[in-house]
């Protein structure tokens, strides 16, 4: 028997079965690292850290895109 784990992204359920990373979460949601903010369990992330948060089930995860304009 395979353990899911679920995490809240923006609001939504994501299930996986693998450990990731949460910067492993994003690539794998297309996100452009470059150009967002992250929020984990509430605490904003510097884009460094990405690789050393591991994910658990119900962690909260918000993922704000940041888009220039005039």
């Amino acid at each position: 028997m395979e353990k899911y784990i679920t995490v809240f992204i923006n609001g939504d359920p994501f299930n996986f079965n693998d450990v990731m990373s949460l910067k492993d979460l994003l690539l794998y949601l297309n996100f452009n690292l470059n150009v967002v903010i992250v929020e984990y369990n509430k605490e904003i992330v510097a884009d460094f850290n990405y690789d050393n948060i591991f994910l658990k089930t119900n962690d909260s995860i918000e993922v704000i895109t940041i888009v220039g304009g005039g």
